[in-house]
């Protein structure tokens, strides 16, 4: 992983505000100018101060003083987060549109780098009606890289831009843990691979809704065949239902073998074991 560039904390201050709608910046910029000119603009009475009030008159100078470069510099900098926002909200689309049109759109996903895969999976669901929030994850390997908001529920996105690697339980544990944490009603998993058919096993049930590459190319393009249409819900993986028990009709649970020529292997095995041992191969 390519070491992050070191920013100033003025350009963090861009970078975290331009996550926000053009038009939040605009109004916080309004808002912090007249504040802050409010203080700067306020005149200071220092006769008759006694001792005991210097070290008021001093700190009140230092606050207006704070105040007299914030009044500039702090709506100076939500101007350029708000044009930065716009900026960001044009090439994500462009992004969505250029694989929307490309011959091979599995192709076209796999040449993007992490933070486009992030960005192309932001503006999918954006299209579903989202609100989103980018928090930009700890980068390319990991965290909580989107916050969805819809009809006062919210829901967390991973994004797993692996190509050769198929993306293992321990994954879905964590984000199952960032979950919980967050107090989400429900969360995705997107990734341009695969994932193994335990990370689907602890998925099922869980609202976790797993993404891979396949069914991300047929989401995308469902945009593209649907632009003046309703957007269709996002193409997850589809968990099988469980079966009934060959011998005694009851419902079959999924585990896994931990020993033996299949161990690793997923089955069926009744829930009432082990009076019942049936088993059916998956």
């Amino acid at each position: 992983m390519a070491r992050r560039k070191r920013t100033s904390g003025f350009e963090d201050l861009i970078n975290i505000m331009a996550r926000l709608p053009w038009w939040a910046c605009l109004g916080i910029a309004l808002l912090s100018w007249l504040i802050l000119s409010s203080i700067a603009s306020r005149p200071m009475d220092v006769s008759g101060a006694t001792l005991d009030q210097v070290g008021g008159i001093v700190m009140g100078q230092l606050l207006r003083t704070f105040a007299y470069g914030g009044q500039y510099l702090l709506p100076f900098a939500c101007v350029l987060a708000a044009i930065s926002s716009v900026v960001s909200r044009v090439r994500r689309k462009k992004l969505l549109a250029d694989v929307q049109a490309a011959t091979q759109p599995g192709k076209a996903i796999d040449g993007l780098n992490w933070r486009q895969f992030e960005q192309l999976v932001g503006e999918a669901f954006r299209r579903q009606g989202y609100s989103i929030t980018e928090t930009g994850g700890n980068g390319p390997d990991g965290g909580v890289d989107l916050v969805l908001r819809k009809d006062s529920e919210k829901y967390l996105v991973q994004c797993k831009h692996w190509r050769s690697l198929k993306v293992g339980v321990a994954v879905i544990r964590e984000f199952f843990g960032a979950m919980a944490v967050e107090g989400a009603a429900g969360g995705f998993v997107v990734t341009s691979g695969r994932f193994t058919k335990e990370a689907q096993g602890f998925a099922s049930g869980r609202n976790i809704q797993l993404v891979d590459g396949i069914a991300l190319k047929q989401w995308v393009t469902q945009h593209k065949a649907q632009q003046t249409g309703p957007v269709a819900e996002p193409a997850a993986i589809t968990q099988p239902l469980p079966p009934s028990c060959p011998n005694c009709n009851a419902t079959m649970i999924k585990r896994t073998a931990k020993r033996g020529a299949n161990a690793g292997d997923s089955f069926w095995g009744c829930s009432d074991y082990p009076r019942c041992k049936s088993v059916v191969n998956i």
